[in-house]
């Protein structure tokens, strides 16, 4: 469905009641182990079938994600990590980062055409998805505009070879350079964690602490 404007404002008012939890993480012992390992001997996802969870429309998560990037002819390889909120309204999200990674707290906006990003390092900047203006804001790299659906356990449309376990859970999935892999705790359908490579030495870890709603 489509949103006015002030339609999202409830979405970022339940994303800082979302940032409350994350810091009591925080506090916890919180960290990027979390969550039993991945079924290695999946299978391969010929279609999405019932007992798969749908894309999830709307969703509040917090957690830990850590970034590594390769090393370049002048620096060796580098690493940060930061707390996070995330708040998800269909196309619309807004993340509020704690810790992050470098550059202070720091919120970043998409509404579906435009990113924004606010931090008292780097002022406000704007690009046209938020993968370029992560790049741009910290030199990181990190596939975003696929995470709303990896994070409803299911693969974005431009996924290829995803990869089932025994349950029909999603453990495994390639878009573009990026290989995905996918942790759960215990039964849950959602993941718990993502980890995310690329060839060139990027990485980034996602620990997940679901508050979602499904209509």
């Amino acid at each position: 469905m489509s949103l006015a404007a002030s339609a999202y404002k409830p979405t970022k008012l339940s994303l800082f009641t979302a940032m409350t939890a994350a810091l009591v993480i925080t506090s916890g012992c919180q960290s990027l182990k979390t969550g039993s390992a991945a079924n290695p001997s999946g299978t391969m996802a010929q279609d999405q079938t019932s007992e798969q969870p749908q894309k999830l429309d709307d969703f509040n998560i917090t957690g830990k994600i850590g970034v590594t990037t390769p090393a370049s002819d002048t620096t060796g390889a580098q690493g940060g990590s930061a707390f996070y909120a995330w708040g998800q309204q269909n196309e619309r999200f807004a993340i509020e980062l704690i810790g992050a990674l470098g550059i202070g707290k720091t919120n970043i906006e998409y509404n579906g055409q435009t990113a924004t990003l606010v931090s008292e390092k780097t002022g406000t900047l704007t690009a046209d998805d938020p993968e370029t203006l992560l790049s741009k804001a910290t030199g990181w790299q990190a596939p975003i505009s696929q995470m709303p659906y990896w994070i409803s356990g299911q693969p974005a449309p431009s996924d290829s070879t995803p990869q089932l376990d025994d349950q029909n859970r999603l453990i495994g999935s390639v878009n573009g350079e990026w290989t995905a892999t996918f942790t759960y705790q215990g039964t849950e359908t959602l993941p718990s964690k993502i980890s995310a490579t690329q060839p060139q030495g990027n990485k980034v870890i996602m620990t997940i602490n679901h508050s979602t709603s499904q209509d």
